[in-house]
């Protein structure tokens, strides 16, 4: 058990939450592409990404159904794990955006910018990944302090706060990480 303190949690998940959001944003906006020379394929990273998210997907189911067969001490462990492999998801997704910078979806022909040949190409698929992105990127921003929240309260032994904050975060963080397999494998054929 984590000793109580609700002003000290709120200010380090607040700032650990803003300094999160804004390393990504800001490293979003590097593109070391081109300048740092990798002996590995850059889109390993997304790969990885994509693992993880399945990974985190997977142990969330299991540490639902462990929470209700009323198994605390392994479902903890297990949603433990799971908050670990979104750090190192969030380590893998800087470096994939540092090192292979933007894909386009869609993109074939290499020039930035989609042509009337590949927007005609593509179709619909833009659309329906652009509307999954477009959920899918607030909401993993958006979730990062409520998830740490839900932890801080069950790790403090405030097991009614979390159940009642869990209800609302857990689909949205299922979400996200489905969301984010789902986008890789649109995105990964556009990979150069």
């Amino acid at each position: 058990m984590l000793e109580k303190n609700d002003r000290k949690a709120k200010w380090l998940i607040g700032v650990f939450s803003v300094v999160v959001f804004s390393v990504v944003t800001v490293l979003g906006k590097y593109n070391l592409a081109g300048k740092v020379q990798l002996d590995f394929d850059v889109h390993i990273f997304a790969t990885i990404n994509a693992a993880v998210n399945g990974l985190v997907a997977l142990l969330l189911l299991v540490g639902l159904y462990l929470a209700k067969q009323r198994k605390f001490e392994i479902h903890k462990q297990v949603m433990i794990t799971a908050m670990l492999l979104s750090v190192f998801f969030l380590l893998s997704y800087i470096c994939h955006h540092l090192f292979a910078g933007e894909t386009m979806y869609g993109e074939t022909d290499g020039i930035h910018g989609l042509s009337d040949a590949e927007r005609s190409a593509v179709g619909e698929g833009r659309t329906l990944y652009l509307a999954i992105l477009l959920t899918h990127i607030p909401l993993a921003g958006l979730a990062l302090p409520f998830i740490l929240f839900a932890a801080y309260r069950a790790l403090t032994g405030e097991y009614d706060k979390h159940k009642k904050l869990v209800r609302i975060i857990w689909p949205v963080w299922f979400y996200v990480a489905i969301t984010g397999v789902i986008v890789y494998f649109m995105i990964s054929p556009y990979y150069r």
